[in-house]
């Protein structure tokens, strides 16, 4: 104290100005390190709507973008045909949008970088895991060139809130939630169903309060708050793209797989000649009811009353590839479980696994899925975090158990057949 009694007045003061001048600067930058970007004003879902609708075009856009995926536990699944997969194990990665002239987004892996290029009229797609490119062409919109975009008036407020309130009979819709993203002003709104779940949670969009651009999308599971599937913008600039930008081509000595669309004049014309052959025919009526399916089956339909504490409510009959399946619906909503059944494919000669399935898989080894035994039947099945898949098949049929349930429900339901 004594030090501070020798020091002039105008020296004291001087002293006492710079600590606060100092305090305030760490002050400031400690607000600015810890706080978000700018919020936008509170406004009801409809608004944040329109305005979204009602904001200028972009020029451009280029963004750092991160994917996340929680779908599949790597542990369960046999990934090893799809190491370092972008879409399987997520990423970050980039963004550049030219609209109306180009799209490029790349994901970077442990494998290499993944990219989508859409350009000039033509596309390519590049997979790092297996070191391979798909290109082609894009469709041409006949009559589109010259002539200007056909405007429509943006919809009212009194519509788009006779939207959301048609949709809040069915799923719980929030607010719109303001916050930032990305250092963007930026709207939430989440919307989860109503009725039995299942194992959906909430899904969740978020878009710019100011350019109306989507900035983030979200699915959760019930009970949990962390996102299963998710992408989102991390960083984000608005303006004109170079054309540099695209001028881009797939990395040297990668396969080239060309993929061929059909030609829209022969399509036209086989749409043309199918319709002329249906003319005046009356199409069959759709089969529904346990007793009027069965009729139709050249298998005896499993159909118990209910399945792991849900009551049976329909049976349908689909054809694929001009053979019968039949569909068994049990419970209401998403945490419904459908039981598919069909004719088994003959077994290969010599072989005494059952032969492959229509859908790619084989008795032994169905893309890598665990190993499941079904009432002494020998199938596979995937659990995610959002519902699970059994397949099996016993005298001839083949099983598909699925629903947005547990793996013990859907192997119960399984075991019930």
């Amino acid at each position: 104290m004594s030090l501070l009694r020798r020091i002039p007045t105008p020296r004291l003061l001087l002293l006492c100005a710079a600590v606060l001048a100092f305090s305030a600067g760490v002050t400031a930058i400690a607000s600015a390190l810890t706080a978000g970007g700018p919020v936008p004003a509170a406004e009801s879902l409809a608004v944040a709507i329109r305005q979204a609708i009602d904001a200028r075009p972009v020029p451009g856009i280029t963004a750092r973008i991160e994917y996340t995926n929680h779908l599949i536990d790597p542990g369960v699944v046999d990934t090893r045909g799809l190491p370092g997969n972008p879409l399987l194990n997520g990423a970050t990665g980039r963004l550049w949008l030219a609209p109306g002239h180009g799209l490029r987004l790349e994901l970077q892996s442990s494998r290499g970088d993944s990219q989508l290029v859409v350009h000039d009229g033509a596309f390519w797609a590049y997979d790092a895991g297996s070191n391979t490119a798909y290109q082609g062409s894009l469709p041409r919109r006949d009559g589109a060139a010259g002539k200007p975009k056909e405007r429509h008036a943006p919809p009212s407020l009194a519509v788009i809130q006779r939207h959301i309130d048609e949709l809040s009979k069915h799923a719980n819709v929030s607010g719109a939630q303001p916050g930032d993203v990305a250092g963007r002003p930026a709207y939430t709104v989440s919307v989860s169903p109503r009725a039995n779940p299942g194992l959906i949670g909430p899904a969740q969009l978020a878009w710019d309060a100011v350019r109306g651009i989507p900035l983030r999308v979200a699915l959760y599971a019930r009970g949990s708050d962390q996102p299963v599937l998710e992408l989102k913008v991390t960083d984000i600039s608005f303006g004109r793209v170079p054309a540099s930008v695209f001028a881009v081509t797939p990395p040297a000595g990668a396969k080239v797989v060309e993929v061929k669309r059909p030609n829209a004049a022969t399509a036209r014309a086989k749409a043309r000649e199918r319709r002329g052959r249906t003319a005046g025919r009356r199409h069959p009526a759709p089969v529904s009811g346990l007793d009027a399916v069965q009729a139709k089956l050249p298998f005896r339909l499993s159909a118990p009353d209910s399945v792991a504490g849900q009551a049976r409510n329909d049976v349908k009959l689909f054809t694929i590839g001009n053979k019968p399946v039949a569909v068994v619906g049990y419970g209401e909503g998403l945490g419904g479980i459908a039981v598919i059944e069909r004719a088994a494919a003959p077994a290969k000669p010599g072989s005494s696994a059952p032969a492959a399935s229509s859908d790619g898989g084989d008795g032994e080894h169905r893309g890598g899925l665990p190993a499941v035994s079904i009432n002494g039947a020998s199938g596979h099945e995937l659990s995610t975090a959002l519902g699970t898949l059994v397949t099996f098949q016993r005298g001839g049929v083949d099983y598909v158990v699925v629903g947005s349930v547990t793996q013990a429900t859907a192997e119960s339901a399984a075991r019930a057949l």
